[in-house]
C-alpha cells in the first residue's frame, strides 16, 4: 500500500495505462476493443443505462473528484491557500496558466469546429506533477514544492468549474434539487458519525452518495461534480480519513482504468494537412502555453507584496519547474477532450493531443526539476 501511496509509481501506472490503451486501439484487433468499450450497461429504467467508457468517466472518476475535493476543503481551510496572502502568488500564476494556453489554443483552432476545446489546455494533473517533482527534485526547497501545489490545486478548482458550468446540458431543476438535498444529507451522516454508529454510518453514507451521483447524472450536470460536492461538505476529518482509505484506489485502480479507456484512440490514417487543428492546439498550448503563462504570471506576482531591496520569494529559475509540470494536463486534459467535442473523429485527435503536449511537458519538467534541484544541491555544498 505504501507504493500506491507514493508519488511516483502512481504516475509510472497511468502513463502506462495510457500507453497501453493507445497500442492495444492500434493493434488489429483495436475496433473490437473500442466497440466492447461502448458496451451499454446499467438500468434504463432509472436513465442509468451507459457505456463502459461513460461508467468509467462519470462514476470512477466522481471518486477521484471526490478526493480532489477533500484536498480542496483542507487546504482552503487549514493550508496554503487558507489566506488570500498565501493564496494570491499561486493564483495570479494560475491565472497565467489558464489565460495564456487558451490565447494559444484559439489562435491555432478557434475555427469554429473546434473552438470549444480551449478549456482542455487550462488543466494540470496533480498525481503527475508530484511524481515528476519527487523523482528529479531531490535538494529543492519547499517553498518550490509549496508553489507547484497551490497552483495545481487552483488549476483543479479551474477545471472543475469549467466542468460545471460549460457542460451541463439540459438542466431538469427536480433533479438537480434532489441531488444537492442527497449532499446535505451526506454532510448530516458525516458528522453524525461516531466509533459506536459507524457500521451503520458509513454504509449508509456511501448508499447517500451514489443516490446523490445519480440525481446529479440525471440532472444534466457532469456527474463527477456530485463527488466534488460531496467532498467539499463532508467533515474534514471523515474527509481525509476517506481520502487515505480510498487513495490507494484510486492510484492502482480507477485512474489507470480511466487512462486506458480514454486512450484507446485510433491514430488517423491521415495526412498532417487533415489532421484537426484541435490536435495541434492542445499540443503547443500544453507545453507552450503553460511554460510562458506560469512563468510570466508568476515572475509578476513575485512583485505583490515585496518590499524595496527585498529578494523574490522565487526567482524565475524556480518558476521555471512549476510552469513545465503543470503543462501535464494529462487526467482532466482528457476528460474535457471527451466533454467539449461532439465530433468523435475530433475527440480522438484531441485526446492524442493531450497525450502528445502532456508527454513533452513531462520531459521540460525533467530537465527544468532535475537543473534547478542539481544547483540547490550545489549550493548547499559549497554552503
Amino acid at each position: 500500500m505504501h507504493l500506491l501511496r507514493s508519488e511516483r509509481f502512481p504516475a509510472f501506472l497511468l502513463l502506462g495505462a495510457a500507453a497501453l490503451g493507445l497500442l492495444f486501439a492500434n493493434l488489429p484487433f483495436g475496433d473490437e476493443i473500442i466497440h466492447w468499450s461502448h458496451t451499454e450497461i446499467g438500468p434504463e429504467s432509472l436513465g442509468l443505462h451507459l457505456s463502459l467508457s461513460h461508467w468509467v468517466a462519470d462514476l470512477l472518476l466522481a471518486v477521484f473528484f471526490f478526493g480532489v475535493a477533500v484536498e480542496l476543503q483542507y487546504e482552503m481551510t487549514r493550508g496554503q491557500l487558507n489566506s488570500a496572502a498565501k493564496a494570491i502568488k499561486p493564483a495570479i500564476a494560475a491565472a497565467g496558466g489558464v489565460i495564456v494556453p487558451i490565447a494559444v489554443y484559439l489562435l491555432i483552432a478557434g475555427g469554429s469546429e473546434t473552438a470549444a476545446g480551449w478549456p482542455i489546455p487550462t488543466a494540470t494533473d496533480i498525481a503527475f506533477a508530484l511524481g515528476v517533482l519527487a523523482m528529479f527534485g531531490k535538494g529543492l526547497p519547499t517553498k518550490v514544492r509549496v508553489f507547484l501545489l497551490a497552483l495545481a490545486i487552483i488549476d483543479d478548482i479551474v477545471g472543475i468549474v469549467f466542468i460545471a458550468v460549460l457542460f451541463a446540458t439540459d438542466l431538469d431543476f427536480l433533479m438537480l434539487g434532489l441531488g444537492i438535498a442527497s449532499v446535505v444529507v451526506f454532510a448530516i451522516l458525516s458528522r453524525m458519525r461516531s466509533r459506536e454508529n459507524q457500521a451503520v454510518i458509513v454504509p449508509l453514507m456511501i448508499v447517500v452518495a451514489l443516490v446523490a451521483w445519480a440525481f446529479i447524472y440525471l440532472s444534466g450536470v457532469h456527474a463527477t461534480i456530485a463527488g466534488v460536492l460531496l467532498g467539499l461538505v463532508i467533515r474534514q476529518d471523515e474527509g481525509m480519513h476517506a481520502r487515505h482509505a480510498l487513495e490507494p484506489w484510486t492510484n492502482a485502480v480507477i485512474l489507470p482504468i480511466f487512462a486506458f479507456f480514454s486512450a484507446l484512440v485510433a491514430i488517423p490514417q491521415v495526412s498532417i494537412d487533415e489532421i484537426s487543428p484541435a490536435l495541434w492546439g492542445i499540443l503547443v498550448a500544453l507545453p507552450v502555453g503553460k511554460l510562458i503563462g506560469i512563468t510570466l504570471f508568476g515572475w509578476l506576482a513575485m512583485f505583490v507584496g515585496r518590499k524595496k531591496g527585498e529578494k523574490p520569494e522565487l526567482f524565475v529559475a524556480d518558476i521555471l519547474p512549476a510552469a513545465a509540470l503543470g503543462g501535464i494536463g494529462f487526467t482532466v486534459s482528457l476528460l474535457l477532450s471527451r466533454l467539449a467535442f461532439d465530433d468523435p473523429t475530433v475527440a480522438d485527435e484531441a485526446v492524442i493531443g493531450v497525450l502528445l503536449g502532456s508527454l513533452i511537458s513531462l520531459v521540460l519538467a525533467a530537465i527544468f526539476v532535475a537543473a534547478r534541484a542539481r544547483s540547490y544541491r550545489r549550493a548547499a555544498v559549497d554552503a
